[in-house]
């Protein structure tokens, strides 16, 4: 999607459809002056409340708008980020449906929207922006059209170009906005590609070719370790996890350097479970397919990398990922197995089916051992228990560091990828004690996501500054769960805005 910026008069804008988005406070004291303008009354369109999301959209507007449609905007009370989200995920899904390809939008009283949320016009613009590509995301590169020729032909499968009509005083700031939110949200859309990706067309030596593919484009570094060594390295908690598998599993470091010292070395790291059947401890078969969104996590840290990239951060920022599928076969991993990872830790396998942590504990000691970093953060799909806890909107947050813990807290509400933290309390160890091995990679039905956290913490060596975010809830969207399904990218504008707060 291409995303202009314009100082031309609203009646001078080519586009299929123009938006008047209009907050509740402002519906009585400005809507009759714009509409007016357009030839329409107010209270032809008396229905409209302006709630957040809310979409009329008036035909036959010819009077003062080279656009054939005006669709009205809900802003809610115009105070709320979350509400100017809503906002613009609602306005790019119903413009998709009406198969628009140029979307005009009216941004000359965004200094209003910015000292009303307390935001700046930048700022706005972006999650603007990026709710458009969220909005108007669909995963049909799989459909053959074959059923019916005719809606495959005529279907507009994205909006071509987005344009926000500004004032000359606020452009320059409209467009900084619109080109980090241009970033970020195809970075997001590029990892919901790749959760949605079924199991037969994504394995391990698939996701390290995208990131390779990746850093080629836009100038990182990519390493991909193959089975040899991985094996040489004796990282036993991936290779005890793809003992079932008929793939091999891949270990790909990403690495984005800056111009110039950065400002911070920080290791992001990424659980890259292609499918996940739960091994021996077989899972249940209803919800199974949605198992190929396990690697959530590494789609996320590979969309944050190549954000960072793509805007230039001044901070060191390196992604791990471990990857492959956990399968059932006569070779595979048993529960009472005991496994030696790469720092040297034994591990008593409770349990198959909690695959994640073993292969994270590998990747978690080889960033700290090797890149010594200033911050370590994780994300993975790692428990249930964590959805029973919080539900699938909001993700989990366990952070060794109080500082940290409140930069992705504060830069989730900013970016409507809300986290929630849980304890870390020591008394949580003896819930995953071993009797023959030093932990056990199971703690019980209690507390489910916070043993996994610790469990988790044992291989970090005494890092002083670790989040661990547990995303199973967010990163995907089951079909009961509202109309857009798959995968949601949830974690790349939440990265991407806390590295920005410490640029």
């Amino acid at each position: 999607m291409k995303v202009t910026v314009k100082t031309c008069g609203l009646d001078n804008v080519d586009a299929d459809l123009l938006v008047l988005p209009f907050s509740s406070r402002e519906l009585k004291s400005e809507a009759d002056k714009k509409l007016s303008g357009f030839g329409i009354e107010l209270v032809a369109v008396k229905d409209f409340k302006a709630d957040a999301g809310e979409v009329v959209v008036l035909y036959g507007c010819s009077s003062g708008s080279s656009s054939g449609r005006i669709a009205l905007l809900g802003l809610g009370e115009g105070k709320s980020v979350d509400d100017w989200r809503k906002a613009s995920l609602s306005i790019a899904s119903k413009a998709l449906d009406l198969k628009v390809e140029k979307l005009a939008a009216d941004f000359s009283r965004i200094p209003v929207l910015a000292e009303a949320t307390g935001q700046d016009i930048s700022s706005l613009t972006s999650t603007f922006v990026q709710g458009c590509y969220t909005g108007s995301y669909r995963f049909d590169r799989l459909k053959s059209g074959k059923l019916d020729k005719k809606k495959s032909e005529c279907k507009v499968k994205e909006i071509e170009e987005l344009i926000l009509c500004s004032e000359e005083g606020i452009s320059e700031e409209i467009g900084k906005g619109a080109e980090i939110g241009r970033i970020v949200g195809s970075c997001r859309n590029m990892a919901r590609d790749l959760v949605n990706l079924p199991g037969n067309m994504l394995q391990a030596e698939d996701l390290a070719k995208a990131a390779k593919e990746s850093g080629k484009k836009y100038g990182y570094s990519v390493t991909v370790l193959q089975k040899k060594e991985i094996e040489a390295l004796g990282m036993g908690g991936l290779l005890s996890v793809n003992k079932g598998s008929f793939f091999p599993p891949t270990f790909t470091i990403l690495d984005y350097k800056p111009k110039g010292k950065g400002k911070l070395t920080v290791a992001l790291v990424g659980k890259g479970i292609t499918f996940d059947s739960g091994g021996i401890s077989l899972k249940p078969a209803e919800g199974m397919g949605e198992m190929k969104s396990d690697m959530s996590g590494a789609a996320s840290v590979l969309g944050a990398i190549e954000a960072a990239a793509r805007l230039e951060l001044p901070l060191h920022v390196i992604g791990f990922i471990p990857s492959t599928d956990n399968m059932p076969s006569g070779t595979a991993m048993k529960p009472g197995d005991v496994i030696t990872t790469y720092s040297g830790i034994t591990v008593e396998v409770g349990n198959t089916d909690a695959e994640g942590r073993l292969i994270l504990a590998d990747a978690l000691t080889y960033a700290k051992e090797k890149y010594k970093p200033d911050v370590i953060i994780d994300l993975a799909t790692l428990t249930g228990a964590c959805i029973v806890a919080l539900g699938n909107a909001v993700a989990g947050l366990f952070s060794n560091d109080d500082k940290l813990a409140e930069d992705i807290f504060m830069a989730g509400e900013l970016t409507g990828e809300k986290v929630w933290r849980m304890p870390l309390w020591a008394l949580y160890d003896e819930q995953i004690k071993s009797d023959i091995a030093d932990v056990n990679n199971t703690g019980g039905r209690g507390a489910g996501s916070v043993t996994a956290a610790k469990f988790l913490e044992k291989f970090i060596d005494g890092h002083k500054k670790w989040a661990h975010i547990d995303i199973a809830g967010p990163a995907f969207n089951a079909k009961s769960a509202g109309k857009i399904t798959g995968g949601t990218g949830f974690g790349v504008s939440l990265l991407i805005e806390v590295m920005k707060k410490w640029c």
